[in-house]
C-alpha cells in the first residue's frame, strides 16, 4: 500500500445543499478482518478470506505476519479482495517494532503466537491517541493461562510453560472487543477449557466464533456475555474460507453523511441489523430512513430540521464510540443543544475543539461529556487528523461547510476507509487527494 502519511485531502463545501443522490457499497469489516487474519495462526492449513477491505490497518497486520514467516498471496475478483494466509513456515514470534508500534491491533497476534510457538515478544501497541489503552489486561489474562512475562527495555517478552498454555477463567473488568478476540483465539490452542466471562457482543466475534466452530473450534457461548472455549491441536480443513462481515462503522458513517449532505442515499452490502442504535438515533431525531434486505435507503430533503438529543457511547449493541465524533458534527445541524457523554474512552472529544474553530457551537465540560448547539453554519478550515474517526469527521463537516476544506494526516482515514476520497467522489462530492514528496 502507498504511504500516505504526506497525502491531503481537499473538501469542497455543500454550503448545507442536500441535492444528490447516489448508492455506496459498504467494504468488509476492518476489525472482522483484523481478528480474521490473526485467526490464521490458528490453522495447519491455508486460510482464504474474502471481502477483505484495502485499507492500511489490514496492510500493516499482513506485514507483521509476513514478517514471521506467513505467506500471503492476494487475489481481487469482482472488486472484492482475498487473501490466503499460509502458515506452515511459520518460523518466529518476535513482532516487528516499527510495526507494531504504530498498529494498536497488533496485540491480537500475541495470544495465538503465544499458545503455538509457546512465547511471543513485542513492543507496546500503538495505534490512534484517544485516551490510555493499557494492555494490563492482556498480561493478567496471559499469566493465568501460565505463561511468564518479562519486560525489558520497553519490550514484552511471553513464555509459555514446557507443556503449555492451560486453561482458565478470565473475567474482563470492562467489556473489550479487542481483549475478547485475542484470548477467544488463544483459548482455542490452549490446554483445557477456559471460561471468558464478560464478554464484549459486538457481531465480528460471534461471525469468526461460528467459522472457528465450523472448522473444529469448541466453542460455546457466541453472542453471550461468557464463552467457553475447549482447547485443541492446530485446526486443518481442506479448503477454510471465511467471507467477512459488511463493516457497520462504515454503514453508519455513510448514514450520518447522507443524514447531512443527500437527497436520498442508498447503502447497500450492510447489515442494517447490526446498526440498530444508530438507525434509532437519526429516526429520533427526524430522518426518513427504510431498511431491506443488505440495505439501507436514508432520505432528506434540503430544508429538513433535525431534532437535537442527547448522545451517550455504550458498548455493542449501544452507540458505537466509533461514531460519536461523526454524529457530533450531524447534531451542529440539529435545532437545540445535545449532549455528549463518551463512556467508552477519556480523551476522545478532543476533535470538538476543531469544530469549534469551523464554527461550531460547543463545549467540553471534561474528558467524557460536551454539549453541542445548533444548527450552526460552518466553514471550511485547514485541519489535522488526530485519529481514524475524528478525520474522518473532519471531512463530512467540510462537506457540510461553506468553502474549502484542507484535511492533513489523511493516512489516519486512509487505516479504516477504503479509498473514501474516490467514492465520495463518485456519489458527485467534490474531494481531490493531493500527494506530498
Amino acid at each position: 500500500m502507498n504511504n500516505t502519511n504526506h497525502d491531503i485531502l481537499v473538501a469542497k463545501g455543500c454550503h448545507g445543499a442536500r441535492k444528490l443522490k447516489g448508492t455506496i457499497v459498504v467494504k468488509g469489516s476492518k476489525n472482522d478482518a483484523l481478528q480474521a487474519l490473526a485467526a490464521s495462526l490458528l490453522f495447519g492449513s491455508p486460510l482464504t478470506l474474502t471481502n477483505v477491505p484495502a485499507i492500511e490497518d489490514i496492510a500493516r497486520l499482513g506485514n507483521l505476519l509476513t514478517a514471521l514467516g506467513v505467506a500471503i498471496t492476494e487475489d481481487k475478483k469482482l472488486g472484492k479482495k482475498s487473501l490466503t494466509l499460509d502458515t506452515s513456515q511459520l518460523h518466529s514470534a518476535t513482532l516487528d517494532d516499527d510495526i507494531a508500534k504504530k498498529l494498536r491491533a497488533s496485540i491480537i497476534l500475541t495470544g495465538p503466537l503465544l499458545a503455538r510457538r509457546g512465547e511471543a515478544h513485542f513492543p507496546h501497541p500503538g495505534g490512534c491517541v484517544i485516551g490510555e489503552r493499557p494492555i494490563d489486561l492482556f498480561l493478567d489474562g496471559f499469566a493465568k493461562l501460565g505463561a511468564s512475562i518479562t519486560i525489558r527495555n520497553g519490550r514484552y517478552h511471553l513464555t509459555a510453560p514446557r507443556d503449555g498454555l492451560r486453561g482458565a477463567e478470565i473475567f474482563f473488568r470492562n467489556q473489550t472487543v479487542t481483549g475478547t478476540e485475542c484470548f477467544m483465539l488463544t483459548a482455542v490452542l490452549t490446554k483445557g477449557q477456559t471460561v471468558l466471562k464478560n464478554c464484549a457482543l459486538e457481531p465480528e466475534i460471534e461471525s469468526l466464533g461460528k467459522f472457528l466452530v465450523r472448522e473444529g473450534a469448541r466453542i460455546r457461548g457466541l453472542g453471550t456475555t461468557t464463552i467457553t472455549i475447549d482447547g485443541g491441536p492446530l485446526l486443518k480443513s481442506l479448503r477454510p474460507s471465511y467471507e467477512i462481515i459488511p463493516d457497520r462503522i462504515e454503514a453508519g458513517s455513510f448514514l450520518i453523511l447522507g443524514a447531512l449532505l443527500m437527497r436520498e442515499l442508498t447503502i447497500t452490502r450492510c447489515e442494517p441489523g447490526h446498526l440498530d442504535a444508530v438507525i434509532a438515533f437519526l429516526r429520533s431525531a427526524g430522518a426518513t430512513i427504510k431498511i431491506e434486505p443488505r440495505q439501507i435507503i436514508i432520505r432528506a430533503t434540503p430544508r429538513q430540521s433535525y431534532r437535537a438529543l442527547p448522545l451517550t457511547t455504550h458498548e455493542y449493541p449501544g452507540f458505537p464510540t466509533d461514531l460519536q465524533a461523526l454524529m457530533a458534527v450531524f447534531l451542529t445541524q440539529a435545532t437545540g443543544e445535545s449532549r455528549i457523554f463518551e463512556t467508552i474512552f477519556e480523551g476522545r472529544l478532543g476533535y470538538l475543539e476543531t469544530l469549534a474553530r469551523m464554527g461550531a457551537e460547543v463545549h467540553i465540560h471534561n474528558q467524557h461529556q460536551a454539549t453541542v448547539g445548533g444548527p450552526t453554519l460552518l466553514t471550511g478550515r485547514e485541519v489535522t487528523s488526530p485519529d481514524l474517526r475524528a478525520g474522518l469527521a473532519y471531512l463530512i463537516a467540510g462537506l457540510v461547510a461553506k468553502a474549502e476544506t484542507i484535511i492533513h494526516n489523511v493516512h489516519c482515514i486512509d487505516r479504516g476507509y477504503e479509498k473514501i476520497d474516490e467514492r465520495l467522489a463518485m456519489l458527485g462530492f467534490n474531494i481531490k487527494r493531493h500527494h506530498s514528496p
